[in-house]
């Protein structure tokens, strides 16, 4: 009844909220990602999206679908790997960004040391920036990070939009420079806001800078000044800058897993903790929201 390549398909539409998106992920044509959509809302009866030409909406239903698609999925898999006797194993270097700090990946990576013991993983979390370096330089296998703009590689996970964020109730006064709350080069979300501001010809002023996101947070708590953020991650205790506030708009972010040089020895390890992440993306943006 709940084919597993509509379930993915599925899944995918309801991370990216984007046929467009979900179609290049999977690599097929997005009439067939429609059709597969269509398909699975026939088998249950239901509407699990509301969709118009501008946006793509889960409904009640869908939400509920979720649980079941990842629970059916991970069945699937666990089965595929019993019978065909391919456990991955050796040691896995993953690294993940600041941004999913406060997010539920602790329990997909919990999930995924339960499911595949034989595998050492390695977890690195700092800048989205640094990690796509070390990434480069061979020092990591897999990463789930922002991707810079220009960047085209990765799987993407989510698109999202860049918000501006701080202290309920923080007022800027547009006589004076923007007070910003960064992290340090090379930052993505840095280099997103300063370019943001110099575009509008915006003056701003670094009050707080941190290589933890919880550093900042407190900054931002504190009402110290404002700082970008993906909208999908706002952090509790802050709030969405009001419109009033006449800041620009910062742009659109990829969350995107990478891959590095393909050691033998890690690569099945990295494909399975990229596939339980890919299938598992919605709780890292939804559980983070406050």
């Amino acid at each position: 009844m709940y084919d597993p390549t509509r379930l993915r398909t599925f899944l995918s539409v309801a991370q990216t909220l984007s046929f467009t998106q979900a179609a290049r992920r999977l690599g097929l044509r997005q009439s067939t990602v429609s059709q597969h959509v269509r398909r699975l809302e026939e088998a249950t009866g239901r509407q699990l999206f509301t969709r118009d030409t501008h946006s793509v909406e889960l409904t009640e239903d869908g939400e509920a679908m979720l649980g079941f698609a990842r629970r059916i999925l991970d069945v699937h898999e666990q089965a595929a790997q019993f019978f065909t006797g391919t456990r991955p194993r050796g040691r896995l270097r993953f690294g993940a960004s600041e941004d999913f700090v406060l997010t539920r990946l602790p329990e997909i990576l919990e999930r995924f040391r339960h499911e595949h013991p034989e595998v050492d993983l390695e977890l690195t979390v700092e800048l989205s920036g640094i990690l796509h370096e070390r990434l480069a330089a061979g020092r990591l296998d897999l990463v789930l990070a922002k991707r810079r703009p220009e960047d085209p590689r990765g799987e993407l996970v989510w698109h999202d939009e860049l918000v501006w964020i701080g202290a309920p109730g923080l007022r800027l006064d547009p006589n004076r420079p923007v007070p910003l709350i960064v992290y340090p080069p090379p930052g993505i979300t840095r280099a997103l806001a300063l370019r943001a501001l110099e575009r509008e010809g915006r003056q701003w002023r670094i009050v707080c800078t941190s290589g933890s996101l919880n550093g900042l947070l407190a900054a931002a708590r504190a009402g110290l000044g404002v700082m970008v953020h993906s909208r999908g991650l706002i952090p509790p205790g802050l709030v969405r800058m009001p419109e009033r506030a006449g800041l620009p708009e910062p742009g659109e972010v990829d969350f995107v897993v990478v891959h590095g040089r393909r050691r033998p020895s890690a690569q099945g390890a990295a494909d399975a903790l990229a596939s339980a992440i890919l299938a598992g993306g919605d709780r890292l943006h939804r559980g983070g929201r406050g």
